[in-house]
């Protein structure tokens, strides 16, 4: 077979190198990845991004080298300056050419499309977004593991459906790309995500506003860092939605995403953290409310030149795929289920001690965690710890095992870096808003009172327990006396820091 005058140059011959190459590469390592089932994200990746990418290339300079070879052609001859292209196909050798170039059009076709569709799968994956750069997704691919959503791949939230917002998740990837080639992503990784998409657009498609959301009864276990490790219980009644269905959104915690209304607010910073204005918009009647934080004056020109935000379910569920736990909680996890012996003396104490120091690295955390838990049991208690060292070493374990779940020295990721809003016991949450000093014109305060989302039908020691019925509720009883500085402070002032 003859090839065109115009192929023989430098570049396409590269060209046609790096084409067949890449190609042959292709064929052996989908070969691979179906006869001994290696189908993994980075094979993937090679396959059909990578490698294809490089088949690209060398075609582009097979066809630019043939094009500038036939420039230089026309200019040595006047008859062939003139001259078209001329396929007959009568002529044997342009039938066969013909022939030849459809066919292998057909099949590059074919298998661009098919390798399109697999890459577009694997961008898809969850794999992808959390083990391709694994330095920098680890805390996010960690936690969503062990999240409500880990059965929810990532583009369902981060993109969701449409072809408008998987270009632009594609645009922004490039520079996330960028960033860890580069390393000139920051540690930790900042939030809110301003790019997201609306979460009405997203969370909706499963949780939608018009589902009835019944109220629950909640139970929670607390240990106490005494000798004995004390357990404490809270039972609440959640009043997610309202009591009686009919009622629809006029009560209840949800009544934030009431259809019917609009609450929308300013923040002193991109954290959301710090609310200075509120003002509420009933869209049926067109009543607008505004409220105002004293503490945090906010002229009227400001409120008319910053970007107010409307409320929606990320408001409140901030961390709903990647929460990360404190210390306190992951602990009370670990001994509930039993990872954790209640009957070593003052474990939680110690563990407390040391789990909210900061570690370098996740190497150094884990031996330091080890040796100052043995340590202390060894040199005060040594006759224990003597006759139950297995049982420390097992609750040792369940320890380090609970810290790398949750904290990430390298990405500087720690529980309070990225507090949850859902709640306010180690962060201001719900009294971001909720604190009785934002006040409206007419004297209408948003209230702090803790009945309006929960009321206690439960609380105290196990067979101590306080028990009432579920249309009354008692007074929250600190577990350890502190008087009254519960009612006068913040949850989250005393208990972001202890235990």
């Amino acid at each position: 077979m003859k090839f065109p005058p115009s192929s023989r140059n430098w570049i396409t011959i590269i060209g046609s190198l790096i084409a067949v190459l890449n190609f042959l590469l292709i064929i052996v390592l989908f070969i691979i990845s179906t006869i001994f089932n290696k189908s993994n994200t980075n094979l993937g990746l090679f396959i059909y991004i990578i490698l294809p990418g490089f088949l690209l290339l060398g075609l582009i300079m097979i066809l630019l080298g043939m094009v500038i070879s036939r420039r230089k052609l026309r200019k040595a001859s006047e008859e062939e300056k003139r001259q078209l292209p001329v396929i007959n196909l009568n002529n044997p050798r342009h039938r066969k050419a013909f022939i030849i170039f459809t066919i292998a059009t057909i099949i590059f076709l074919f298998l661009s499309t098919y390798g399109s569709f697999e890459a577009y799968h694997i961008t898809e994956s969850v794999e992808f977004c959390g083990t391709l750069c694994h330095k920098v997704m680890e805390p996010e691919y960690t936690a969503y593991q062990n999240s409500p959503h880990a059965n929810v791949t990532c583009v369902e939230c981060h993109v969701g459906s449409g072809a408008s917002w998987y270009v632009k998740s594609k645009i922004s990837g490039l520079y996330q790309v960028y960033a860890t080639l580069t390393k000139t992503y920051p540690s930790p990784i900042e939030t809110p995500l301003h790019d997201l998409r609306p979460a009405r657009e997203t969370c909706e498609r499963c949780h939608w506003p018009q589902k009835f959301y019944a109220r629950t009864l909640q139970s929670n276990r607390y240990y106490l860092a005494d000798s004995l490790n004390s357990e404490w219980d809270v039972m609440l009644q959640m009043k997610i939605g309202p009591e009686h269905s009919s009622l629809g959104f006029n009560e209840g915690i949800h009544w934030h995403i009431n259809p019917s209304v609009n609450i929308e607010y300013i923040s002193e910073n991109d954290k959301r953290e710090i609310i200075t204005y509120v003002r509420y918009i009933n869209k049926e009647t067109g009543e607008v409310t505004v409220f105002r934080n004293p503490d945090y004056p906010v002229s009227d020109s400001l409120i008319g030149a910053a970007n107010s935000r409307t409320m929606d379910c990320i408001d409140c569920h901030n961390r709903p795929s990647h929460n990360y736990n404190s210390p306190s909680v992951y602990f009370n996890k670990a001994m509930l289920t039993g990872a954790i012996s209640k009957d070593i003396p003052f474990m939680k104490k110690v563990a407390m001690g040391l789990l909210r120091n900061t570690f370098p690295d996740k190497d150094t955390a884990l031996t330091q965690i080890r040796e100052d838990i043995i340590s202390y049991y060894k040199s005060d208690v040594g006759d224990y710890y003597t006759k139950n060292s297995d049982q420390i070493d097992k609750s040792v374990i369940a320890i380090q095992n609970a810290f790398s779940q949750n904290t990430f020295p390298r990405m500087k990721v720690t529980y309070d870096v990225y507090p949850d809003h859902i709640g306010h016991l180690e962060s201001e949450g719900c009294f971001r808003c909720h604190n009785d000093a934002f006040i409206s014109e007419s004297g209408q305060k948003i209230t702090r009172d803790c009945n309006l989302c929960h009321t206690i039908v439960g609380q105290g020691k196990p067979g101590m327990m306080q028990f009432t019925n579920i249309r009354d509720t008692f007074e929250f009883r600190h577990p350890v006396d502190i008087g009254t500085i519960w009612k006068e402070s913040n949850c989250s002032e005393c208990h972001k820091y202890l235990y």
